[in-house]
């Protein structure tokens, strides 16, 4: 049988045992018996994923995908972003965010002036992405077959000012998010050009999945740091480093408690990514008062008062059911 097929026994064999029944062991003795339950923490078994892949994000806590999403896709989704920062469309609860370093120029009304486009369920260009067979497909292996699309980004990384705000801390995505459980949640990403070290692409810390939510809040940056971009604390910057550098149309599929940031833009160009956040609709809400998620939760509704002028008649869980999607089976709780 492959390694790839012995790797994955045995890994089932450890998540079948009591913790403090794991040890380490070699793999080579190992023969494969398909009567072994093809049970793993963090995908199902839909068929899609080959043990090699379900065992990398077992351990890693993402996998890229080449080539998953079209060209001409990206360019209609390109050419909707465009039509927004050029103000020739108005999408409702569509938040355009600016990089902290250009905030106050005077860029005219077009790409140059927005960092990211954040909440665009109510665009249908570009929430189509959400729904493209080839990433659901994929969502399911992790969320099962009932799909929210819970958290949208269209990201414009722009050239660095000198400041270094082009960066974006290391974080866990699970700190802006009240609802559970975490392992069936998880977020594709998809490059719009080719992405590399120079215009700042993804950096993960492979295996952090398998920890726990650490406590965020703004890193103490010199040149400042954009809204809502907290960092974690805590973390080991030892632990070894994967620079995710993709193709245009490659998508990265990952966890949301994996530790992950960008480095700045380098480049003169803009760096676009496109991003979605899914959940199994049968995710619940937590209150998470008494948590380290109470910042982020304050924050948020700051953000929704001065938006919706609706006062404390919100809730951090009615922001997210506000935009919670369905985009697969049914909607069974979230």
């Amino acid at each position: 049988m492959s390694r790839a097929a012995e790797r994955l026994r045995l890994l089932i064999n450890h998540l079948d045992r009591p913790p403090a029944d794991i040890r380490a062991e070699t793999t080579g003795a190992l023969s494969f018996n398909s009567s072994d339950p093809q049970r793993l923490r963090y995908s199902w078994d839909t068929d899609l994923l080959t043990p090699d892949q379900r065992l990398s994000y077992e351990e890693n806590g993402f996998i890229l995908i080449k080539n998953l999403v079209p060209e001409e896709d990206i360019d209609r989704f390109r050419s909707a972003f465009e039509r927004i920062c050029r103000q020739e469309v108005k999408v409702p609860g569509l938040m355009v965010m600016r990089d902290v370093a250009i905030s106050k120029s005077e860029f005219v009304q077009d790409q140059r002036a927005v960092s990211k486009l954040q909440d665009f369920q109510e665009d249908a260009e570009l929430f189509r992405y959400c729904n493209l067979p080839q990433v659901l497909q994929y969502v399911e292996c992790f969320t099962g077959p009932n799909i929210m699309a819970m958290h949208t980004m269209l990201i414009n990384k722009p050239p660095d000012a000198g400041k270094k705000t082009s960066r974006h801390p290391m974080h866990q995505d699970l700190h802006y998010f009240p609802f559970r459980p975490t392992d069936k949640i998880v977020c594709a990403w998809t490059a719009m050009e080719k992405v590399d070290r120079q215009n700042g692409c993804l950096v993960v810390l492979p295996g952090t999945h398998t920890g726990t939510l650490k406590e965020h809040d703004y890193p103490e940056w010199e040149g400042g740091v954009n809204k809502m971009y907290h960092g974690v604390r805590g973390y080991d910057p030892q632990h070894p480093r994967v620079h995710l550098e993709m193709e245009k149309g490659d998508t990265v599929f990952f966890h949301p408690l994996l530790i992950h940031g960008s480095g700045m833009n380098q480049t003169q160009g803009f760096r676009k990514a496109i991003s979605c956040h899914y959940a199994s609709a049968d995710c619940f809400y937590i209150d998470v008062k008494g948590t380290t998620q109470e910042n982020i939760e304050q924050e948020v509704k700051d953000i929704a008062n001065r938006k919706y002028a609706l006062g404390n008649d919100i809730t951090f869980q009615d922001t997210w059911a506000f935009r919670g999607r369905l985009v697969q089976g049914e909607r069974t709780s979230l």
